[in-house]
């Protein structure tokens, strides 16, 4: 199912060493806006740093794969200590690929990546087209704009579909 997660959280931070065992993943993709932090938010999400820190001292590879801009990606990767690649075009495999090719020559296959985001049209699809796991992740907080509300509206018709296993 292209649609269909690896798994389903409530955020970001319900990432542990347990579950990236269970998954066998030893580099993560995360999506920026509303995955790390919300939507045009100059800091991430509380909590998120000390989430980030954890992940490193598992050994955990991490990159940001965003669609957004480099002018609204680069300032937050910095502050976090990511790299990134910004208008990562998913769910078409570019941006993938690009970023896949990083964690590879830092000796993480691409069976032991998984991809975080909150949008099944594009963090899912992309993830599931390229054949890598994906996480969802809720959005810590519901946006309020109308282009947003209409993707949600669309989304939740998938989410009752009871297609991933919810944590």
């Amino acid at each position: 199912m292209l649609f269909k997660p690896t798994i389903w959280l409530k955020n970001v931070l319900q990432i542990d060493k347990q579950l990236l065992y269970k998954l066998r993943v030893r580099g993560l993709l995360l999506d920026l806006d509303n995955t790390l932090s919300m939507h045009d938010n100059p800091a991430a999400e509380l909590g998120v740093t000390d989430w980030l820190d954890d992940m490193r001292r598992l050994g955990v590879k991490m990159m940001i794969v965003s669609n957004n801009t480099e002018k609204r990606v680069a300032p937050l990767a910095r502050e976090l200590g990511l790299d990134f690649i910004a208008f990562g075009c998913k769910p078409l495999p570019m941006g993938l690929h690009r970023a896949t090719k990083a964690l590879e020559k830092m000796n993480i296959p691409k069976s032991q990546i998984a991809l975080v985001g909150d949008q099944i049209f594009t963090d899912i699809l992309g993830g599931n087209v390229y054949g890598i796991k994906t996480i969802l992740v809720e959005p810590f907080y519901l946006e309020d704009k109308w282009t947003f509300k209409l993707k949600r509206k669309i989304e939740g018709a998938v989410f009752r579909r009871d297609f991933a296993e919810k944590q």
